[in-house]
């Protein structure tokens, strides 16, 4: 059963211009009501996409909208769950720890246009908001280049476009829910201050690149724990990959800088492997920059959209 990327939401697409990243839970005070919710929102979402296609359809509107284990668990127990879908634990590594912090439900929003992301999410609130309580709102941006906030180029790491959808959207390893992909969302803020304190030649031992060219250094060269190599999953001595969106967001006048971490993947294990790599290597990046959210979400197929507002999932074995 080959991939039907007609049926993948937008996991595998860039990271946007102008982006809303939002986290929420369900408030769970009435199941009946919650589970309508949802399978009202899976209804709808759709077709507020496309009507904002049509509208504008140079906006480069893309979305994409995730339920986490628990929300599974709660909305849908006789459902059999996604193979790979789990709670996220903390990382606690010899100097840093990833938090978890948990959520119901994900949503990623981008679009050319700033005024493109608002409507979606203003519609889709307008459909859920009596049912929720929004746990993190995010608005992010596209820097100069598409470089990180501390100023590298994003996303080299990532695959080819040709290949990327094998990296980001479960194949028939799972065919009760090909074509969906495992999100994982972690937000963190950096210390600017002492990371521009850094020279250049610092900056690139610690990321394990040229900064303006991005070509990657020697390994000699290298930080023994740079970002791009504690950050690696070589499980079986083959390098994995996941898709990397890393958007930058900040308060300039509040001194608050930072980088939300999103990525798509066909199999969670492979980033939680990314994320332990980091974290017991203790990456050199977590001197500067700190976690403050931690969750995975899955990233349903159209398909799985359409059996949950039919009551349709497959069942529990």
């Amino acid at each position: 059963m080959p991939i039907n990327l007609r049926q993948v939401q937008d996991v595998y697409k860039d990271a946007g211009d102008n982006i809303i990243f939002a986290t929420m839970k369900l408030n769970r005070q009435d199941h009946a009501s919650d589970l309508e919710t949802i399978q009202d929102l899976s209804e709808r979402l759709p077709a507020f996409i496309n009507s904002m296609n049509i509208r504008y359809p140079d906006s480069g509107l893309a979305v994409a909208f995730g339920l986490s284990r628990n929300a599974w668990d709660y909305l849908f127990p006789d459902a059999k769950v996604p193979a790979e879908l789990e709670e996220f634990q903390a990382i606690e590594g010899p100097k840093f720890t990833a938090p978890n912090t948990p959520a119901d439900l994900f949503f990623h929003i981008r679009a050319r246009n700033s005024a493109v992301p608002f409507e979606i999410m203003s519609e889709v609130m307008d459909r859920i908001r009596a049912n929720v309580t929004t746990i993190d709102e995010t608005h992010g941006f596209r820097n100069f280049e598409g470089r990180a906030i501390i100023g590298f180029v994003d996303g080299t790491e990532n695959p080819s476009a040709l290949d990327t959808p094998e990296y980001a959207v479960i194949g028939d390893e799972d065919p009760d829910y090909i074509n969906g992909s495992y999100a994982f969302a972690q937000k963190y803020l950096h210390n600017m201050e002492a990371w521009n304190k850094l020279k250049i030649e610092q900056q690139e031992r610690a990321i394990g690149r040229k900064k303006y060219s991005d070509v990657e250094l020697e390994d000699e060269e290298k930080a023994p724990n740079a970002h791009n190599v504690a950050s690696q999953d070589n499980e079986g001595g083959v390098e994995h990959k996941i898709v990397r969106m890393n958007v930058p967001f900040a308060d300039p006048a509040k001194n608050v800088n930072g980088t939300y971490f999103i990525g798509y993947a066909r199999h969670w294990t492979v980033t939680k492997r990314m994320l332990n790599n980091m974290f017991s290597k203790s990456d050199r990046l977590l001197d500067f920059s700190t976690p403050i959210t931690g969750e995975v979400f899955f990233i349903p197929s159209k398909a799985t959209l359409d059996a949950i507002v039919d009551d349709d999932l497959p069942a529990k074995d």
